[in-house]
């Protein structure tokens, strides 16, 4: 059924086929039981020749009242005076309310009121000369119909107007989300750029040093030498490897600007402090090893942290408390953010796509891991990521 209205809705020309179908086929019932009663059955009020142009003649503007409202609108009304005086049937009346009803719904007040002070002035003039006894009568009932028109129009231009400003606030948020979401991205793009940049600089300048100290010290102290030589191979892997990794997603160049040291796991401690301190209790627990993390990793870990921290800080509210926990497993870094605020004060956060959920995801795609955030069944929000690095 929903389909059907929705094909009805995109073809409105079938519609108003039908309608002027039904309202002619009306008229014509009428005509029929006429010359049924009529005295041998002769067609004596109107031939039929006259008859069947003017049924057909005055419903026929009707489909293409959307299209060409007003001149469907002053068609109709020329023609039904033609068949309102020759008292044919009913088919007049229907089509003047609908072409009022058409002006006001889809056209404007002005065109609509036209229209009626041109009816109106017809009605006057007609109704006393074709009916003198009830020509009052005759009036108020027009007048009652094209009134309940007008207010039917009013109503449905009024929800179009409704849906078409809805639709068009749809699209441009839409629009605006899609934006927000791209610029997000590159923005976070950027910034892990940057942070790539002192990653590999500082491999970079290692290899330096130690190539330096390896070729002085190549004849007097061999094996200082090899174990400078080993140095610069392993940095030079982990360079390499972030580099493959980081670079699928990048798609920009870094920009320059400030670099500053970057932090990793060592700062969680100092991170929790700080966010303590602006009065959000953390516990912040650390299970295994990870300090010897790649510098990659634990500048992921911690821009991860320090994103969920801030998020708990912005959207869950007063008596929160948070608890972060860091678990080394074998090659895999396990991460779990966890705090009790109000559920209903987060829920749209992970609906909306935030940009920070955006940047912790992209976070975790570096390395090949995964991140996933959402609300507690208990109360809260959760953070949970899961970040290899067996390979790096």
């Amino acid at each position: 059924m929903r389909r059907f209205s929705l094909w009805m809705k995109a073809h409105p020309m079938v519609g108003d086929s039908l309608l002027a179908a039904l309202i002619a086929s009306l008229d014509l019932l009428l005509y029929i039981s006429r010359v049924a009663v009529s005295p041998e059955g002769e067609l004596e009020p109107e031939p039929w020749y006259i008859t069947l142009p003017l049924v057909f003649g005055v419903v026929a503007p009707l489909v293409f009242r959307r299209k060409y409202p007003i001149t469907a609108a002053y068609l109709t009304l020329g023609i039904g005076v033609a068949h309102s005086v020759l008292e044919i049937g009913i088919a007049s009346m229907f089509t003047t309310c609908i072409a009022l009803y058409t002006l006001v719904a889809y056209v404007s007040r002005r065109s609509a009121l036209l229209f009626f002070a041109v009816n109106e002035v017809i009605t006057l003039v007609q109704s006393p000369w074709q009916f003198p006894q009830q020509w009052i009568t005759t009036l108020i009932v027009v007048n009652l119909s094209l009134a309940f028109s007008w207010a039917l129009g009013e109503f449905v231009g009024a929800r179009r107007a409704y849906h078409a400003e809805l639709e068009q606030r749809l699209r441009l948020l839409e629009t605006e989300r899609g934006q927000q979401a791209r610029i997000a991205v590159a923005e976070e793009r950027a910034r892990i750029a940057r942070e790539l940049h002192d990653v590999v600089a500082h491999a970079v300048s290692v290899m330096v040093v130690q190539a330096d100290g390896a070729a002085y010290a190549v004849r007097t102290q061999p094996e200082l030498a090899e174990r400078a030589v080993k140095t610069i191979a392993g940095t030079g892997r982990d360079a390499l490897t972030e580099l493959r990794r980081l670079l699928g997603v990048l798609r920009s160049e870094d920009t320059g600007g400030e670099r500053t040291p970057q932090p990793g796991t060592q700062s969680l401690s100092e991170l929790a402090a700080r966010v303590r301190a602006v009065g959000l209790p953390v516990q912040l627990d650390i299970v295994g090893n990870v300090d010897d993390l790649p510098a990659g990793v634990g500048l992921g870990i911690y821009r991860i942290v320090q994103e969920a921290l801030t998020n708990s800080l912005k959207h869950a509210g007063p008596g929160t408390a948070a608890t972060v926990r860091v678990e080394r497993t074998g090659d895999r870094v396990e991460l779990s953010i966890v705090d009790n605020g109000r559920r209903s004060s987060r829920s749209l956060v992970g609906v909306s796509g935030g940009n920070g959920l955006i940047g912790m995801r992209e976070r975790a795609l570096v390395f090949g891991g995964t991140l996933e955030a959402g609300p507690r069944s208990v109360g809260g929000w959760q953070v949970t990521a899961s970040l290899p690095f067996g390979n790096i």
